[in-house]
């Protein structure tokens, strides 16, 4: 594999990156997605999208890649009038460091993007996954007990095993009811007293700020649960009280969504995309790996993220996502 890489790094990137590309009507349309940029690399959570970072992977993709605002992209690529190498830039959740550390890069670079906001943690909330992180980050001792919930007793005397307990206790709450992983995480707080931020999340000013700045404001639902385990009254409200939230917020149309967690079947379902259509939205976004293309489907627009600050790694990874088929649910 090595010396696979040394031979492809010996190509110019410019090369790469046209490989296969064609526009218009055979074009493909590359959408990456973030979450967070950060000060600097959080150990604990092993993210590494710091403001270095972030601007080193942004610098690349619009040098070699023609990065377009998401509603034109994708009336572009319904058109069939796509540029070659056309990409698109997104964020979900929310977070403030958005707005702090991601938007004066974009300025910077001149570059477009669209972010999807979970509504309910705006203005002071926090997200159940970040309460997680703080609470391992923050556990005294070499060891976590939290046999009395029901979640098992876990060595926490090195960075790598406290990674590997925040692992398991994420993946035991995500596909949990929003009322049980409540309940677990209110039990957790009682086991380890905490003092949690309230500025992780976006302030409404922020989302305002971002919209002004000329970015895309999308919907992310209100409480990001997982659709595919939340009956569809709640799925309903969550979607269309999240979108009137943010309409209020922007004083604007909100016409994209994103799915909470995103993957095809295990986060969502064909009744969901059929939900948004309904709705009204122009398209929805998931979290499977590929490029979209003329004939995808606007309401499973397929995104990824390439985690390569190497100039090369990066461009060899768009390329090859460029032609991966995306994963799908069917609505027949």
């Amino acid at each position: 594999m090595r010396d696979l890489l040394d031979r492809i790094g010996a190509i110019p990137v410019s090369l790469l990156a046209s490989l296969r590309s064609p526009a218009g009507k055979r074009a493909r349309l590359s959408i990456l997605i973030y979450h967070r940029v950060l000060d600097k690399p959080d150990l604990l959570t092993e993210d590494l999208c710091d403001t270095i970072f972030f601007e080193t992977q942004i610098r690349f993709l619009s040098a070699y890649f023609n990065v377009l605002p998401l509603p034109e992209a994708i009336q572009r690529l319904k058109e069939g009038t796509l540029p070659s190498k056309a990409a698109c830039i997104t964020f979900d959740d929310g977070y403030a460091d958005n707005a702090e550390n991601a938007l004066p890069i974009l300025q910077k670079l001149g570059v477009p993007a669209t972010f999807f906001i979970a509504t309910g943690f705006v203005n002071g909330g926090m997200m159940w996954n970040d309460k997680i992180i703080e609470l391992v980050r923050i556990a005294p001792g070499n060891t976590l007990n939290l046999d009395a919930i029901g979640l098992g007793r876990h060595t926490i005397d090195s960075l790598e095993k406290r990674r590997q307990t925040l692992t398991f206790l994420i993946q035991e709450l995500k596909y949990r009811t929003l009322e049980e992983r409540h309940v677990l995480i209110e039990q957790l707080f009682q086991l380890i007293p905490a003092t949690l931020p309230d500025n992780l999340m976006m302030t409404a000013d922020q989302i305002r700020q971002l919209h002004r700045a000329g970015m895309e404001i999308g919907d992310h639902t209100v409480s990001h649960p997982i659709l595919a385990r939340t009956d569809d009254e709640t799925v309903y409200a969550e979607i269309v009280d999240g979108k009137t939230k943010l309409e209020d917020i922007i004083q604007a149309p909100v016409r994209f969504f994103a799915y909470p967690n995103g993957k095809p079947r295990q986060d969502y379902l064909a009744k969901h995309v059929a939900m948004l259509r309904e709705i009204g939205f122009e398209a929805a976004f998931a979290t499977a790996w590929g490029a979209a293309c003329c004939d995808s489907d606007l309401y499973q627009m397929p995104r990824f993220t390439p985690w390569d600050t190497d100039r090369t790694r990066f461009i060899l990874r768009m390329v090859h996502n460029m032609f991966r088929a995306p994963d799908t649910v069917s609505e027949q």
